[in-house]
C-alpha cells in the first residue's frame, strides 16, 4: 500500500511512531517475553494461566509481524503500479482512502490489537474446544499492557488542555479541547458516533450479509444487482435541476470533506490467510469484494468475478478487541480522521504536521503554501504533493499524447483534493482567500506576527463556512420547513451535546449529492458560453487530473461552469449517471467502479440498520408492504422493484431508501435524509464552543461583518470572473441575475483593527 504518511517530508512513518511507543514497554516486559510462535502450551493449565503476560507478548509479536508484513506488501504493490502508470480504479479509490500521519498510526494500533486478540482467541478455542471471548479471560493488567504495547492507550489518553495556548481564542488543528469537559469530543481520529446500535452479522464485527444468512426472513440482494435495477441512468436520461446550480452539488462534496473521512485499512492482504484482495473474491478481513450478478450488462459474471472492495479501518478497542472507548464495546466502530466541526479542515488539515507543511513558513506573513512552478494567470495555485509516486499522471493516457508533460497531484488539508477538477477549483479558491485575508490583516495590523495573521485569517475562514453552510447551502437542501423547525436561530453553546459525526450521516445521508452530479464538468468562457479552447469535460475524464487546472485555463472556466450551469435533479427513474455507476475512476482500459454499489457495501460494512429502523428513529412511518411503501415513495413501480430485491422494506439499504424518497418542498432530499442531515448540523452547531455566534468568540462588530460575507464576493476577489449571481447556489434567472463584482459588498475588516 502506498505509504501516504510521506505526504510531507517530516511526517513520521507509522513504523517510526510505533518504535517509540514500544520501547519503554518492551523494556518493562522483556523478562516476560516468550520467543517464538504464539502457541498455547500443550499441557493442561487453568485458562487464566494460558493468558498471562508472556503469552500475550508472544501473540502481540506475531500479530505485529502479520500487520507490518501486510502493510509493507501492500505499499510495495501499489508503488509498483503507480510508477508503471497502471493504476486501476480500485487502486485509485484505495489510495484516495488511505490513512496518513496520526490516522495511520491509529489504524495500525487497531490492527495490532485486533490481530493479537484474534490469535489469542484461536489459541483459547484450540485448547478449550468451545467458544470463549479472549478478552473475558484477560486480567486488567493484561488488558492495560495490550493497550499500551499496541498504541491503543494513546488513543484515549486525556489531552492536557490547560497547557494549550490561546485555547479560548483559536481552534486547535485537531479540535481537541473544544469541549473542556470531554476534550476528545469532535476531535480528529476519534470514532464516528452511533445514533442507533450497529447491526453486524455476528453481533460484533462482520458486515451485514457477510454470512449470506437471512435477515428478517430474506437474503440481502447483491449491491451491484440493486444498482443495476434501481439506479441506472443513461446520460440522455439526465434531468437538470430547474432551480439550483451545479455549485450546490460540489459545494456539498467540499463541505463533506470538512466533516468526515473514513480511511480504509492500509492492507490489501488478508491478515488471517494472506490472500490478495485484488486477486480473490473471498470475504476475508479486510477484503469485502462486491460480487457481480448474473447477466451484468457491463461486467463479466461468474463465481470468480467481483469488484475489489476493502473494509473501513476499525477503531482501537472496538469489535473483537472490545476494550477501549466505552459506549457499546462489543461492536466494531469506524474512525473519522477529520474534526467534526465546520472549521475548513479541508484547507488547513486535521493534524499538526500536515497543517505545518501547508503553511508558508518562509515568510512571517501568515500565508498558506502555494505552487512555486505554476500560476493561474498570475494567481496562486495549490502546492504539489511531494510524494514521488504520482497517481495523477493521467494526462498521457487521457489525451493519447505520449509527449504530454505530467504534473504531480496537488496537496491540501484533505487528501481528496484531486478527486475531480471542480473540487480542486474550490480548494484553490479558498486557499487564495486565506492568503488575501492574511495580506489585508497585515496592512491593518503591521505589528502582527505570522502566527497571529495565520490564526486570525483561519478563524475568519472558519466563520465563513459556518455562515455559508447554515445561511445559504442547507436551505437549498433541507427546504424552508426543516430549516425553520430544526435549524432556526442559534440557541447558544451546550457542552453536553456531542458534535461528533454520526456514522449514518457520513456513510449514507450526506452521500445524497451523488445523485445530483451531472455527467460532465462544464467549463465556460468569459461570456459564460462553452469554452471553445477548453470545452466541458466528461466527468470520468476529470478524475485525478490536476494538469487540467495547470494547462487548461486554470479555475475560472470551472467556477463559471459551477455557477452558471444546473445541477442534476434526482428523480426516481433517473438516479445516478453512468459516469459514477459505470465509469468511476476509469483509466482508459481498466475495469471501472460503481459508486452506488460502493455506497451500499459501505453501509453493510459499517453495520448500519436498514431503512425502517431509521424511519422509526426520525418519527416517520415504517412501511410494511408494497402498498405502504408505494405511499411513502409516491411511486408504486419503484416500491414493487425494491421489494422484488429486498423482500421487506426493513432490509432496504439506508442510503438507497433515503435517496429514493420524494424530495421535501424546496429541498433536495426526502424526509428521512432531511431529518438525519438537520440533526447532524444541529449537533455540530450546539456542540461547538468556538461557533462564530457564541459570545466571546468574535466581537459584536466582527460578527456583524461576518454576517454580510458571501461566496459570490470570494469568487470575485480570487478569480478573474467579473460578474456573478448574488446567490451562486441558484441558477441565473430574472430573479437571480448576474451582477458586476463591484456591486457586491466586500467584507469590512476594520473590526479586526487592533
Amino acid at each position: 500500500m502506498l505509504d501516504t504518511t510521506s505526504l510531507t517530508p517530516d511526517l513520521p512513518r507509522a513504523s517510526e511512531v510505533f518504535t517509540g511507543i514500544l520501547t519503554d514497554t518492551e523494556m518493562i516486559f522483556s523478562v516476560l517475553l516468550v520467543l517464538g510462535v504464539c502457541l498455547v502450551p500443550a499441557h493442561s493449565k487453568p485458562a487464566g494461566e494460558y493468558l498471562g503476560s508472556p503469552l500475550l507478548q508472544s501473540c502481540f509479536r506475531e500479530a505485529k509481524k502479520i500487520v507490518d508484513d501486510a502493510y509493507k506488501y501492500s505499499r510495495e504493490e501499489s508503488l509498483k503500479r503507480v510508477r508503471k502508470e497502471v493504476v486501476s480504479p480500485h487502486d485509485a479509490l484505495r489510495l484516495l482512502k488511505q490513512p496518513r500521519g496520526d490516522t495511520r498510526s491509529a489504524v495500525r494500533s487497531a490492527d495490532y490489537m485486533a490481530q493479537t486478540l484474534r490469535l489469542l482467541q484461536e489459541r483459547v478455542h484450540h485448547v478449550h474446544k468451545r467458544s470463549l471471548n479472549a478478552t473475558d479471560l484477560l486480567s486488567d493488567v493484561d488488558l492495560q499492557m495490550l493497550a499500551n504495547i499496541t498504541g491503543c492507550a494513546a488513543r484515549v489518553r486525556p489531552p492536557q488542555c490547560r497547557t494549550t495556548p490561546n485555547l479560548n481564542k483559536y481552534r486547535t488543528i485537531t479540535s481537541v479541547c473544544n469541549n473542556l469537559n470531554n476534550p476528545r469530543l469532535g476531535a480528529s481520529n476519534t470514532p464516528f458516533t452511533r445514533w442507533l446500535p450497529a447491526q453486524y452479522d455476528d453481533g460484533i464485527s462482520q458486515p451485514t450479509g457477510f454470512k449470506n444468512q437471512k435477515i428478517n426472513n430474506f437474503l440481502l440482494p447483491l449491491v451491484r444487482q440493486v444498482s443495476n435495477n434501481i439506479l441506472n441512468t443513461t446520460d440522455a436520461g439526465v434531468v437538470s435541476d430547474p432551480e439550483y446550480s451545479l455549485l450546490v452539488t460540489f459545494f456539498g462534496q467540499w463541505n463533506d470533506h470538512d466533516l468526515s473521512f473514513t480511511p480504509f485499512s492500509p492492507s490489501i492482504r488478508s491478515f488471517s490467510n494472506g490472500l490478495n484482495c485484488d486477486e480473490s473474491c473471498e470475504n476475508s478481513e479486510p477484503c469485502i469484494p462486491i460480487p457481480i450478478p448474473p447477466g451484468d450488462p457491463r461486467l463479466p459474471s461468474n463465481k470468480d468475478s467481483c469488484i475489489p472492495a476493502f473494509r473501513s479501518a476499525p477503531v482501537c478497542g472496538t469489535g473483537y478487541s472490545a476494550y477501549n472507548f466505552g459506549g457499546d464495546p462489543n461492536k466494531r466502530e469506524q474512525i473519522n480522521s477529520l474534526t467534526a466541526f465546520l472549521d475548513l479542515s479541508q484547507v488547513y488539515g486535521s493534524e499538526e504536521k500536515l497543517a505545518q507543511f501547508l503553511r508558508d513558513l518562509n515568510s512571517d506573513a501568515g500565508l498558506l503554501r502555494v505552487n512555486t512552478e505554476f500560476t493561474d494567470n498570475g494567481r496562486e495555485l495549490l502546492p504539489f504533493n511531494p510524494l514521488n509516486a504520482n497517481m495523477c499522471a493521467t494526462r498521457r493516457r487521457i489525451t493519447n499524447d505520449t509527449n504530454a508533460k505530467e504534473v504531480p497531484c496537488f496537496i491540501a488539508g484533505d487528501g481528496r483534493v484531486d478527486e475531480n477538477t471542480a473540487l480542486t477549483s474550490l480548494h484553490t479558491l479558498f486557499v487564495r482567500e486565506h492568503n488575501r485575508l492574511a495580506r489585508q490583516l497585515k496592512k491593518l495590523n503591521p505589528r502582527w506576527d505570522g502566527e497571529t495573521l495565520y490564526q486570525e485569517a483561519r478563524k475568519i475562514m472558519g466563520a465563513y463556512t459556518q455562515v455559508f453552510v447554515f445561511r445559504d447551502y442547507l436551505a437549498h437542501i433541507l427546504g424552508p420547513d426543516v430549516m425553520r423547525t430544526q435549524l432556526g436561530r442559534y440557541p447558544g453553546y451546550n457542552p453536553n451535546i456531542d458534535p461528533s459525526i454520526a456514522n449514518v450521516f457520513a456513510t449514507a445521508a450526506y452521500r445524497f449529492a451523488h445523485l445530483a452530479i451531472q455527467p460532465f464538468i462544464p467549463r465556460l468562457d468569459a461570456n459564460n458560453r462553452e469554452n471553445s479552447q477548453f470545452p466541458s469535460v466528461p466527468l470520468f475524464k476529470a478524475f485525478f487530473t490536476p494538469w487540467r487546472v495547470v494547462y487548461e485555463g486554470g479555475i475560472d472556466p470551472l467556477i463559471r461552469g459551477l455557477i452558471n450551469r444546473p445541477a442534476k435533479l434526482n428523480v426516481q427513474d433517473h438516479m445516478m449517471v453512468d459516469a459514477l455507476r459505470e465509469k468511476l475512476f476509469m483509466f482508459v482500459q481498466h475495469l471501472a467502479l460503481d459508486l452506488g454499489s460502493l455506497n451500499m457495501q459501505r453501509s453493510r460494512d459499517h453495520g448500519l440498520p436498514g431503512y425502517n429502523a431509521w424511519r422509526r428513529f426520525c418519527g416517520l412511518s415504517q412501511p410494511k408492504n408494497q402498498e405502504e411503501l408505494a405511499r411513502v415513495l409516491n411511486n408504486n413501480v419503484l416500491a414493487r422493484r425494491l421489494l422484488q430485491l429486498y423482500g421487506t422494506p426493513d432490509n432496504i439499504d439506508i442510503w438507497l431508501g433515503g435517496v429514493a424518497e420524494p424530495l421535501v418542498p424546496g429541498g433536495r432530499v426526502g424526509p428521512l435524509f432531511a431529518c438525519l442531515i438537520a440533526g447532524q448540523f444541529q449537533r455540530i452547531r450546539l456542540g461547538d464552543r468556538l461557533w462564530y455566534e457564541n459570545p466571546g468568540v468574535f466581537t459584536p462588530s466582527q460578527r456583524a461583518a461576518l454576517s454580510t460575507a458571501t461566496l459570490s464576493r470570494i469568487i470575485c476577489d480570487n478569480t478573474g470572473i467579473t460578474s456573478v449571481p448574488r446567490d451562486p447556489f441558484n441558477i441565473v434567472s430574472n430573479r437571480n441575475p448576474l451582477v458586476f463584482c463591484n456591486n457586491i459588498r466586500s467584507l469590512n475588516l476594520s473590526a479586526w483593527r487592533e
